[in-house]
Order: C-alpha cells, then sequence, then structure tokens
C-alpha cells in the first residue's frame, strides 16, 4: 500500500515494485510510446510510472538505479510539497520558494532539537527563551514568529490562547517528526489566517517495521524515539513516540539554578482503502511537557533563577477521506487542535492557566480541465476558543473558500488564485497569489511569485482585558523572484533567490497611562491597536556540490533588511546575516551509503548583530558555533552515533538576559527492524 505517505502524509515517494530478480523490457522511446510500464533503459536504469497517474498526465517516470538490487535513492523520489498548493506537487512545478527536509537528513543531524534542522532553512532566524524546552520562536524572512502558520500533518497547531496566536517550536521534537516542508513568502490564498511569512507543514513518521535511538549526553539529556508500522493489503496503521529528559542550565544569564525540560510524545496514524479510488485516514497525537522556568521575584524584581514551572498538555489529529479519480482528486477532513498550559510557583500553586483550541472541517480538490489546465479549489470552517486566567472567556470563527487556476506544460508551470475569508468578529477579507516557473536548459529554471497574507486578530487580542474589538487583519505583499540549478540535496544545486514583503495594519500593544482616547476607554492599563508596518526585504543564496563522490558540501545564506516603517528602526532580533555551512563525508560512496562506513559530518551557524528591542536600545551581538557529528553503522539494522554541539563553547544570547548552551557531547544508538 503505502501511498498515503506520497498522497497525504507527503513524507515519502514509495514505488510498489515486483520481485527484484523479475526482468524488464527494454525502454521504448518515450517520444514514440509513452512509457506506461516498468522497463530498462539504454544506460541500465529502471524507469517505473508515476503511481496514480495516466500515460498522458503530468511528467516523466522515476527512475530508480538498478544492479542486482533496487535502490530507492535519491532518484526515486522527486521533491515533493504540500505548502505551495495544498495538495501533492513536484517543487520544480511551482514557482514559490519551498525547502524540503526529510527524515533520512533529520536523522544525520542527530538529536531531538528542531532548530538545528530549521536552520537549514535560508531565510530563517531563531531566538529562544533558554535551553530545549524554553519558548522558541521562528523567524521566516523577517516575519514575526506569530505570522508563520505551522501544520503537523495538516493540522494547525498554533495555540489560539497566547496573546499572539504563534506556534512555539519548544512543543516540538524531532523523534515523532518525518519531513519538513518549508514555504518562504506569503499565501494565504490556499491557507488563510497567519501564513503573512510562510507555511511549514510538519509530517509525523510513518514506518512500516520497526525502528528507534536513544541516545545520552550533557547536562544528563537522555532522548529516545520509535516508530512501527503493519502495511496490508489496502491498511497501514502506525505509532510514534519520544521521550526527552534534560537538568538544563540555567535559563537566566545571571543565574546558576538548572532549569530542566521533560516531555513525552505518542502519535498513531491509520489509512484504510475503500475503494481503489477511496481512501480514509486518521491521525492522532498527544504529548505533555514539564519545563523549569526562571522569573523575576522580588524585591528586585530583576530576571533571575526561580522555581517555578510550566506544564504544557497538547493532543491534535484529524479524520478525513481522500479521493483519487481520473481527472478529481478530493481531500476532506475534520481536524481539532487543543492546548493547555498551567504555571506554578515554587509551591506548586498555579499561577497562571491557559487552554486553546481550534476545531476545522476542510476540503480541498483538484480538477484536471482540459490538457495541462487543472483547478485547484478549497473551502474550510474554523471554529476557535480560548479561556485564560484574568480574562474572560471568548469564542470565534472563520469560513474561507479559494479557487486557483493552474498550467503546467512540459517544464513551464503557472498559478494564479484567490480567496476570501469571512470572520464572525472583523468581517471579511480577500487574498490573492500568483506564481510561475519555467526551466530551461541543463537542469536550470527560474520561478517567481505574488502573494497576500493575513493574520486574523487573535481572541487575546480582541477579546482580553486588554482586547479592541474594532481591530483588523495584519495584511502583507510578498513577492520573490529566483533561480535555480538542480534539487536540494542531489549532486550540483545552486539557487539565488530576491524576495521582498510589506506589511500594514500590524497589531501592538499600546499604552495607555495618561491618554484620552476612545481606544483606552476602560482599558487603563493598554490594549491592541493596528499600528505599525513593516518591510522585509533581501536575498537567500543556496548551494550543495558532491565534491568528491564521499563528500558533500552544502550552506544557505540570507542577506535581510527589516524595518520598522513606523520608526524608521530595525525589527527586533531580526540579524542582517545569517547562514549554514553543512558537509558531510561516508568511507562509501553517498549515493550508495555503506552498512560499515563511517559517517562524518560538520554544520557552521554564523549569525550576525541584531537589536533585542523595538527601540533599538538592547544589542544582540553575533556569533558562530560549530557542530560535529559521526555515525558508524553496524551492519544492515544497528548504528551508533555522536557529536559534538558548541565545538568551541560560543557564549552568545538569542534574546537578551537568556542562557544557551556551551560545549556539549551526545552518544547514541540507532536499530531498526
Amino acid at each position: 500500500m503505502r501511498k498515503f505517505l506520497f498522497l497525504l502524509s507527503i513524507s515519502a515517494f514509495p514505488v510498489a515494485v515486483q520481485a527484484q530478480e523479475a526482468e524488464h523490457e527494454p525502454c521504448p522511446p518515450a517520444e514514440v510510446t509513452p512509457l506506461t510500464e516498468v522497463c530498462v533503459t539504454p544506460d541500465g536504469a529502471l524507469f517505473v510510472p508515476h503511481p496514480r497517474r495516466s500515460a498522458d498526465d503530468l511528467g516523466e517516470p522515476v527512475p530508480v538505479s538498478v544492479d542486482d538490487s533496487i535502490v530507492f535513492g535519491d532518484m526515486v523520489r522527486p521533491t515533493i510539497t504540500v505548502t505551495a498548493n495544498g495538495l501533492a506537487t513536484p517543487v520544480a512545478s511551482t514557482g514559490q520558494a519551498v525547502t524540503v527536509i526529510d527524515r533520512e537528513e533529520i536523522e544525520s543531524i542527530q538529536g531531538a532539537d528542531a532548530t538545528r534542522v530549521l536552520q537549514r532553512t535560508p531565510g530563517v532566524t531563531l531566538s529562544r527563551n533558554g535551553g530545549v524546552g524554553g519558548f522558541t520562536g521562528v523567524n521566516l524572512r523577517g516575519a514575526n514568529s506569530e505570522q508563520l502558520l505551522v501544520l503537523v500533518d495538516g493540522v494547525r497547531v498554533a495555540d489560539p490562547a497566547s496573546p499572539g496566536g504563534g506556534f512555539d517550536f519548544s512543543n516540538l521534537l524531532l523523534g515523532t517528526a518525518s519531513k519538513f516542508d518549508i514555504l518562504r513568502g506569503s499565501n494565504s490564498t490556499i491557507w488563510g489566517s497567519e501564513a503573512i511569512g510562510g507555511v511549514v507543514d510538519i509530517s509525523t513518521r510513518g514506518e512500516t517495521g520497526a525502528s528507534g535511538n536513544i541516545e545520552y549526553g550533557s547536562r544528563d539529556t537522555l532522548f529516545a524515539s520509535a516508530a512501527a508500522g503493519v502495511d496490508g493489503q489496502g491498511f497501514y496503521a502506525g505509532l510514534t513516540g519520544s521521550f526527552y529528559r534534560t537538568d538544563g542550565f540555567s535559563t537566566a544569564a545571571s543565574g546558576t539554578e538548572k532549569d530542566g525540560f521533560e516531555q513525552l510524545a505518542l502519535g498513531g496514524q491509520v489509512f484504510v482503502d475503500v475503494t481503489d479510488n477511496l481512501e480514509v485516514f486518521a491521525h492522532a497525537n498527544w504529548s505533555e511537557g514539564d519545563l523549569d522556568l526562571d522569573g523575576f521575584p522580588p524585591p528586585t524584581f530583576a530576571f533571575s533563577d526561580t522555581l517555578e514551572t510550566q506544564e504544557t498538555r497538547r493532543h491534535w489529529g484529524d479524520v478525513g477521506f481522500a479521493y483519487y479519480g481520473g481527472d478529481l482528486t478530493l481531500r476532506g477532513a475534520f481536524s481539532l487542535s487543543n492546548t493547555e498550559r498551567d504555571n506554578r510557583d515554587a509551591a506548586g500553586t498555579t499561577t497562571f492557566a491557559s487552554d486553546g483550541e481550534s476545531q476545522r472541517v476542510s476540503l480541498r480538490g483538484e480538477y484536471r480541465a482540459i490538457g495541462p489546465v487543472t483547478v485547484a479549489f478549497g473551502a474550510e470552517k474554523e471554529w476557535t476558543d480560548y479561556s485564560a486566567s484574568f480574562s474572560p472567556d471568548g469564542e470565534a470563527d472563520i469560513f474561507g473558500a479559494y479557487v486557483q487556476l493552474g498550467f503546467v506544460m512540459g517544464r513551464f508551470a503557472a498559478h494564479v488564485g484567490s480567496r476570501v475569508d469571512d470572520h464572525s468578529l472583523f468581517g471579511s477579507n480577500a487574498s490573492y497569489g500568483a506564481d510561475v516557473s519555467y526551466g530551461f536548459g541543463d537542469d536550470w529554471r527560474v520561478r517567481a511569485s505574488l502573494g497576500e497574507g493575513f493574520k486574523a486578530p487573535t481572541l487575546f487580542q480582541l477579546l482580553s482585558n486588554f482586547g479592541n474589538a474594532a481591530l483588523q487583519p495584519e495584511e502583507s505583499t510578498s513577492f520573490d523572484l529566483g533561480v535555480e540549478k538542480g534539487t536540494r540535496g542531489r549532486g550540483t544545486h545552486v539557487a539565488l533567490t530576491a524576495f521582498r514583503r510589506d506589511s500594514e495594519d500590524l497589531i501592538s500593544f499600546v499604552s495607555c497611562f495618561g491618554v484620552a482616547s476612545t481606544i483606552c476607554t476602560g482599558r487603563p492599563f493598554g490594549t491592541y491597536d493596528n499600528v505599525a508596518q513593516a518591510r522585509a526585504q533581501g536575498f537567500e543564496a543556496e548551494a550543495g556540490f558532491d565534491v568528491t563522490g564521499t563528500l558533500r558540501v552544502a550552506g544557505v545564506f540570507t542577506l535581510l533588511d527589516a524595518e520598522d516603517r513606523t520608526t524608521g528602526l530595525e525589527l527586533a532580533r531580526r540579524p542582517q546575516v545569517s547562514g549554514t555551512l553543512f558537509a558531510d563525508w561516508e568511507t562509501g560512496l553517498l549515493a550508495r551509503p555503506s552498512t560499515t562506513g563511517l559517517k562524518l559530518g560538520a554544520d557552521v551557524r554564523f549569525v550576525g548583530e541584531s537589536f533585542d528591542n523595538a527601540a533599538n536600545t538592547v544589542r544582540l551581538e553575533g556569533y558562530e558555533v560549530v557542530d560535529l557529528r559521526a555515525a558508524l553503522p553496524l551492519g544492515e539494522t544497528l548504528e551508533v552515533y555522536g557529536r559534538i554541539e558548541n565545538l568551541f563553547g560560543a557564549d552568545y544570547q538569542t534574546v537578551a538576559g537568556y542562557n544557551t548552551a556551551g560545549r556539549s557531547g551526545f552518544i547514541g544508538v540507532r536499530a531498526r527492524m
């Protein structure tokens, strides 16, 4: 079965192939006869037609390297994205800027910390309050971390009860993650609210058989994860789980008391073929984490050691169907996401509690209208509610619908679409988007995209004691233009992208001390208002090369100018320069990894200086962090690995006053059955 991974989870591109000893006829010329069967090319490669596509449908069959066995390597998995148009499409068939990081790369990076994966994406910068488990915000192309739409298996997972409504990446560890699909640029045409900076979709692991790992290291840190699945005739069921605990270090840079973190996460998924064209599915995920906090104790109220804690409980999932007809694809689902938080003081008394929930019904589809012309469409209704200490409860709903026309012929692809959303509290909002991609020469292509984004005011901003019911959504218009050769992670890959995003009606907290205005009536301490504008522009560069058959070197670089257009100052925590260089070496060929040879790797992260605050009075110094990795396979099923993070003990901060980890060492073992 396993088609669920390509068509739904989109975390791999599996192709069902008969036993290796089967013989295949030579392939006829593609321009004479459509390649509809498995066949052998003149150079000895095996061609496997694309699953669920007719002979005259999109693209070419998938090449698979063969000798005495079939190797499902780089060539068998064209890079697939769902963030571009909401359904599976090859990255080369969209003009939008997309980065896809798969499970193989996640495992090579090692560890539980998602930031070490995200920093391999151009345009991404990070800020964290302390160690793993502390609040972690992701800024994409200079957008606020709360302007990034985050999905897990297509389910929105941001906390509706948080003031800004963003996603805290500290709640996401890598034990259950299979793939990161990251779109850079505004795309509310497809995704609606929150997609101002971009979209991140994380797929959970879906494996047949069983695999797992366990590692231990600095600060008494233990991380273990496992995945198992059963694949039958027209049926798949899988489970994932991870456990993480660490003694940590003092969150406050001025402190000495250790702040630890512990999280347990579990997940499952089921796919069942009802007919040849109809599949039903379900995902369910749960996590619970406990984090030690530092705070602002009396009498000085300076940030320092405290014995406060925070417990976060999350559950999310969906149930739905997918239909694959000759000319029509449909995917419908009901999803739910809930986040509960409890902050407690040293005596265990709850000092703050919140509960945010989102329920959503959605339908997406694509219809092949005439030849290369497709029509993508969708509609969704979301209900959100929240409760929080010291604030009245609140709820709202939003309905959105979109249509997108697509044209794909050969190496040319273009899309244009529009969307309308209607919110129960602030009214309607319209957005549009378009993109184009054209391939030429030896695996080159140019691409461009233009899109609008919007973010609805959060329930807290609208309805809390500080709320303003007159708020309007934040809005953005972005465009980018890029040229690219090859595919990320394979052979020679280079890409250069120029981008710009203008945002307006940004929501900020405004003080009401001594202010006599209507907006401050009944809110003496302050409220929220649409008062800010911003512009972010710059360049992103990517490159990767197989220097030899055993060594690959790659990297990403971003030059960013992010300005508050109201004040003329730099946006806080948006460094002008950032990037990551990474290299991997194996004793065997990179294209055919050895089951006994040593693997070595290194990552160098560099970030320029920035300001910690909007007033640009507190500076964050730039830094460089070097990580080293090693792994040694012991046969087909076992591998030992280890790494050193922050090799040279760089002393830096991503948020002023908050500590970061020094030199750290970890060792682990990974097994597959």
